[in-house]
């Protein structure tokens, strides 16, 4: 043997494999990616926010055996259970042969993403035009938000108790809705100004109207009353219910391919749905596993994770106590034996970028899952760092069940950062790490994520669920 191929195969042995992908996937695989994302599309577009992703995983859920949980059932291994809290989270339970005493499988994603939601009075008129005045939620570049098409969704809770949903732009009969911007020949000194400064916060005013009520009587805001008589008529609401009203403006356009190849899939909302619907399938494919498995698809992870519909909130800390309960278990001690993967998005590197990101512990497009030791900012500020036994199990486990996978960071230490609701799952003495799909132009109205990717999600949930 030359010493050229001993020192080849030392190099094979010694150094880190390199990277693989689609590449090496067949064309079977790549099949089963394109049609597995055509469900994932649909979710998509059905579900922008969270009270109807909810309504829509709870549908798929009912069709594939799960029942409401009833709190002080005993239940049996295979039994199928969800649990919603408040419309705005859900969770989905598998019960395992061995119940809850050798704790459980988590995986937790959330399906809320940034928007631009109402304030609490938010209509008014200006120069015979009507507006909503809006408060965005989440990290956004505002200026990403001008001169598209919006849609409105949400929930209105009349004086009488009564709920109405929302949703207007989605049709393509309906009518859409608009944030204006500024014409280059009088944008001198928007220009000027910082990306982050050049459209205000207060400046995300939605147009809504132009047309005023018909009337002889001389009134003013005959635009806003115009306004309010259509959706009085259509929902039979009052300027009044928008103080109990859940509103806001979402990207109206649907899921689309993206590229010649079709490679790709443009959507409002990958963040985090790419990993709520692999997360769910699971669920929904799942057998009877060894252990109970919960897929917890969670609210609130874009401003911090607070509310009782947040991953602070102590609702699934609950369920799982309920679910101990009912196995003669202390809940404490099933919750120190279980493990979780946050299921949740990182920074695919963007070439063109290529200066916010350290290539050598970046996530590529079609390289399958990421997974994220750990996220924060800065000397690891604000973060859940994954122990090496953790990360040794998961390693093994996707090996094991030839999924396609990665590690990397989020951009280069000190340009910026972001959080997962890893940390809040490791306060609960939970083993726990970031698994998800790289995504580009991420909290942009239209994100870009791999097919590949998104099937290589699926496949490593499945595989925690049934071989963890």
């Amino acid at each position: 043997m030359s010493e050229d191929s001993k020192t080849k195969q030392l190099k094979e042995k010694l150094f880190t494999a390199a990277k693989r992908g689609i590449v090496t996937a067949s064309a079977d695989e790549i099949a089963k990616a394109d049609e597995f994302c055509e469900g994932y599309k649909s979710f998509l577009d059905n579900s922008p926010v969270e009270r109807e992703a909810v309504s829509y995983s709870l549908e798929l859920a009912k069709a594939n055996g799960f029942v409401e949980f009833e709190q002080d059932k005993k239940y049996s291994a295979g039994d199928k259970v969800y649990y919603v809290n408040r419309g705005k989270a859900i969770a989905l339970a598998v019960i395992g042969k061995n119940g809850t005493k050798n704790g459980v499988r988590f995986a937790i994603a959330h399906i809320d993403s940034p928007r631009v939601d109402l304030k609490p009075n938010p209509l008014y008129e200006d120069n015979s035009l009507a507006y909503f005045k809006t408060h965005y939620y989440g990290g956004i570049k505002k200026y990403q938000w001008t001169v598209m098409p919006l849609a409105l969704h949400g929930t209105v809770v009349k004086l009488d108790g009564t709920k109405v949903d929302i949703k207007v732009g989605v049709s393509e009969d309906d009518p859409c809705f608009c944030i204006t911007d500024l014409l280059p020949h009088l944008a001198r000194e928007q220009a000027a100004k910082t990306l982050g400064k050049a459209i205000e916060g207060e400046d995300l005013n939605v147009l809504i109207g132009s047309r005023p009520y018909v009337t002889e009587d001389e009134e003013s805001e005959l635009v806003k009353l115009n306004v309010m008589n259509i959706l009085n008529e259509r929902y039979g609401i009052t300027e009044n219910d928008f103080l109990s009203a859940e509103l806001c403006l979402v990207p109206a356009q649907k899921a689309r391919d993206v590229g010649f190849d079709r490679g790709l899939i443009g959507a409002y909302g990958h963040d985090d749905k790419v990993c709520a619907y692999p997360a769910l399938m699971a669920a929904l494919d799942c057998g009877v596993p060894e252990c109970t498995c919960i897929t917890y698809l969670t609210d609130k992870e874009e401003t911090g994770s607070d509310g009782n519909t947040g991953m602070q909130s102590d609702f699934l800390r609950y369920f799982v106590y309920d679910l101990a309960k009912a196995d003669g278990e202390e809940g404490y001690r099933v919750l120190s034996k279980s493990k979780c993967l946050s299921a949740d998005v990182n920074a695919a590197f963007d070439p063109i970028y290529a200066a916010a990101y350290e290539a050598r512990n970046s996530s590529f497009i079609n390289l399958g899952v990421i997974i994220s030791k750990y996220t924060g900012h800065g000397g690891k500020y604000d973060t859940s760092d994954a122990s090496a036994e953790y990360m040794g199990e998961i390693r093994s486990m996707l090996e094991k069940n030839g999924v396609m996978w990665q590690v990397g960071e989020l951009g280069k230490v000190d340009i910026g950062g972001g959080g997962t609701i890893a940390k809040y799952v490791a306060n609960m003495n939970v083993d726990v790490v970031d698994l998800g799909v790289p995504v580009l132009s991420m909290h942009a109205p239209f994100e870009l994520v791999s097919k590949l990717d998104v099937y290589e999600a699926y496949r490593a949930f499945s595989a925690f669920y049934n071989n963890l």
